[in-house]
C-alpha cells in the first residue's frame, strides 16, 4: 500500500457512554482523547450506544435521551401545532 494515499490504520479504544462498555479494534480515526484500558493508552472515541445496550440487539426497549433531543424538537415545531380547538356547545 502506497503511503501518501492512504490514511494510517491503528488501534482505537471504542467506549460506550450509555454502559460504558469498552472494546479495543482498529480504525483510522485517531481522536485525540486517550484512555487507559487494560494497562495500555489507547485513542478513545466514545459511542453513544453499542451492542451490549442497542435495542436491536438486546430486545429491550430504552428510551436514551443524551441531549435532550426531544425538548429540542418539541421547542422548535411548537409555532406549527395548531391552536386548541375551543369547544363550542350547542
Amino acid at each position: 500500500m502506497k503511503k501518501e494515499i492512504h490514511p494510517a490504520v491503528g488501534l482505537v479504544q471504542y467506549r460506550c457512554a450509555s454502559c460504558s462498555n469498552r472494546f479495543v479494534t482498529t480504525s483510522t480515526k485517531m481522536d485525540a482523547r486517550v484512555e487507559e484500558f487494560e494497562g495500555k493508552p489507547f485513542p478513545t472515541i466514545v459511542l453513544e450506544t453499542c451492542s451490549n445496550c442497542h435495542p436491536f440487539f438486546t430486545e429491550k426497549q430504552t428510551f436514551i435521551d443524551t441531549a435532550g433531543r426531544v425538548e429540542k424538537f418539541q421547542k422548535r415545531f411548537a409555532k406549527f401545532r395548531p391552536p386548541a380547538e375551543e369547544e363550542k356547545s350547542e
